[in-house]
């Protein structure tokens, strides 16, 4: 069969100039990671080959015997990591995850109650666009306009006014830590199923830095390629009393047969999140979020983007462009051309819409990963100052020689050429 460079010159071509790119720029998206090798080892391996319907003992296919101990493994490996009574780790991504976890616990036309996306939330939890919001009567709760917290308040009205069979807590930028167990009691006064939606922490929680959703929740929903760094998809923990309903949701429920090359690269992902070095990297990553989201909050005044809520609690902060009259596609060609890459989100109380809204969202997973101590990420909060200040000054060569200084103290995939 051959090469990939002889297979499909222009694939493998593209993929090289991938690489490039990735090691050629700082990327404070927050939604991405750097996959260890194994990981990739696993996802690219010949397990793409086998079809595996169903769940271990129990497949529609034959020749299941090592599918069968590999997802056994992956599903152990879940349970022990954040002490859950049962996982479904076939999920092909967060989304189809959460998607599960309503065709589970909800029927058509029934109320969800989730966090709104203009104010941190992610629209599979609510939104018109939405599986959640086309099935379900779906509602949103946001943050309080004083000071960007959630507003718990509202939460309380809106599930006693609603009665909703689901709430789901969490999102994808929101700032601080989350109180699971204020949830809960929300939930139950109304009897609700609570959902915590660990998309973008479930690294953070893997390694006791954010507060554990498992006492609280009934379900948790994650994907494991973001803090977690991993394998792409998702997983879905549980209480075992819910483990038929959510793996007859997922499969034949949500989708078709798993993916076992993509389940092996998730048991990898369990396993490298268990060990020693992992939980330095989540404080590392936490703590570079920090420091540049105080410099930023602290610099506000010159660069006239406040960092909402103040700071973070987690890997990521958001500014508020809107300040500064410009907006988050304006701010994000200021960083690209430093190569420092980000990304638009809506923020709450925004008047502008995407793509031209004013939520320009920045995270530290992926530079943690990748090596960055505090004194890289004072460097780079420092670069950024500088830009976000004076975009149209006279210093962009000299903070892009910075930036591409911070590039080569932290090559990348040593392994592979260009």
């Amino acid at each position: 069969m051959g090469e990939l460079s002889q297979i499909d010159p222009v694939i493998s071509r593209l993929i090289r100039a991938e690489l490039a790119r990735e090691r050629g720029v700082i990327d404070m998206v927050a939604s991405e990671n750097i996959a260890p090798l194994g990981v990739l080892e696993a996802q690219g391996s010949i397990l793409s080959n086998k079809y595996a319907d169903g769940y271990p003992g129990d497949r529609l296919f034959d020749g299941c015997d090592v599918v069968d101990e590999i997802e056994t493994l992956a599903i152990d490996r879940a349970k022990d990591l954040f002490g859950a009574e049962h996982a479904n780790v076939q999920p092909y991504s967060g989304a189809n995850a959460n998607a599960a976890v309503l065709f589970a616990l909800a029927n058509p036309g029934d109320t969800i109650l989730g966090f709104d996306f203009a104010h941190g939330g992610h629209p599979s939890q609510h939104d018109a666009t939405t599986f959640a919001g086309r099935f379900y009567t779906a509602v949103a709760y946001g943050v309080r306009r004083e000071d960007g917290l959630i507003d718990f308040e509202q939460v309380e009205m809106l599930a006693r006014a609603h009665r909703p069979k689901v709430i789901f807590a969490g999102g994808s930028c929101y700032p601080r830590r989350i109180d699971f167990g204020r949830f809960r009691q929300i939930a139950d006064e109304v009897g609700a199923f609570l959902v915590a939606d660990l998309a973008h922490i479930a690294g953070l929680v893997a390694a006791g830095i954010h507060p554990d959703p498992v006492p609280f929740a009934h379900v948790c929903t994650m994907t494991m390629h973001k803090t977690l760094g991993g394998a792409r998809g998702g997983m879905i923990l549980c209480l075992s009393e819910l483990a038929d309903q959510i793996d007859r949701a997922v499969f034949p429920g949500d989708q078709g047969g798993p993916l076992p090359h993509v389940i092996a690269a998730k048991a990898v992902t369990l396993l490298l999140a268990a060990g020693p070095e992992y939980r330095e990297r989540m404080e590392r990553t936490v703590r570079g979020a920090a420091l540049i989201g105080g410099m930023l909050h602290r610099a506000a005044d010159e660069t006239h983007m406040p960092v909402l809520t103040g700071g973070t609690d987690v890997h990521l902060f958001a500014l508020d462009t809107s300040p500064r009259k410009a907006t988050v596609q304006q701010a994000l060609t200021w960083l690209h051309h430093l190569g420092i890459m980000g990304d638009s989100v809506t923020i709450a109380y925004d008047p502008l819409a995407p793509p031209d809204c004013s939520g320009l969202r920045l995270g530290t997973a992926l530079l943690a990963t990748r090596g960055f101590q505090d004194e890289d990420f004072r460097e780079l909060g420092e670069i950024l100052i500088s830009r976000l200040s004076d975009p149209r000054g006279s210093t962009l060569a000299t903070l892009r020689e910075r930036t591409m200084a911070l590039c080569n103290r932290f090559p990348i995939y040593r392994e592979f050429e260009v």
